[in-house]
């Protein structure tokens, strides 16, 4: 795909998410308590059949070409929301599939991965979205306690706040499909989001 094409599909993810409501804009209260001027809900993105598909396809691109399928053996989705990715994204690529838990299991095993993994075998994380960073690292400490190797984490959303960063210290490179900026330039470039609100995210984004 050439960068002109996938700055399309690019554009095209981003006027899909809005149509769908899967980003809002305006004044939100985060689950952390934190206040934000947009809102993120990929977990309506599978109740909508034909974008979940241009979706998923289109991340399938971005690992091939940015990271290359012969440089990981496994993929392991992340709870909650990105589970579902990572599971079409698996299917697509002809990877095995794993997926991690909120918790560890008190029952059985008391394994926190479930599927199966052997000692050595490199494990690409899929995420729908990353803030901070700290679920994938978490994510990436419960696969390499179980033998996994974790090199590279895919999020389909990057809100920028510094999450790159924080990986880049526990050994993992972030893959972003897309950035809120890149989203918001879209939609400020379509006439859907004023001056004012793009200014608002632009100042939130971390440099990193």
């Amino acid at each position: 795909m050439t960068v002109k094409k996938a700055q399309e599909k690019k554009d095209e993810m981003a006027n899909i998410l809005f149509k769908l409501d899967a980003i809002q804009f305006g004044v939100f209260k985060l689950s952390s308590g934190k206040a934000s001027p947009y809102y993120v809900n990929l977990r309506v993105i599978p109740s909508f059949p034909d974008a979940f598909r241009e979706i998923c396809d289109f991340s399938d691109q971005f690992i091939s070409s940015q990271i290359g399928v012969k440089n990981f053996d496994r993929i392991a989705g992340v709870p909650l929301t990105g589970i579902i990715f990572a599971s079409q994204v698996a299917y697509n690529l002809k990877k095995p599939f794993l997926y991690l838990r909120k918790g560890v299991r008190l029952r059985g095993r008391e394994r926190r991965v479930e599927g199966v993994l052997v000692t050595g075998e490199r494990v690409l994380l899929i995420d729908d979205l990353v803030t901070t960073g700290l679920t994938l690292k978490k994510a990436a400490d419960a696969v390499r306690a179980e033998g996994g190797v974790v090199t590279d984490a895919v999020v389909f959303l990057d809100r920028e706040e510094g999450a790159g960063g924080q990986l880049e210290k526990s050994g993992i490179k972030l893959h972003s499909v897309l950035k809120i900026s890149e989203i918001a330039n879209v939609l400020y470039d379509s006439g859907v989001m004023d001056e004012e609100s793009l200014k608002i995210i632009q100042k939130q984004v971390k440099k990193q």
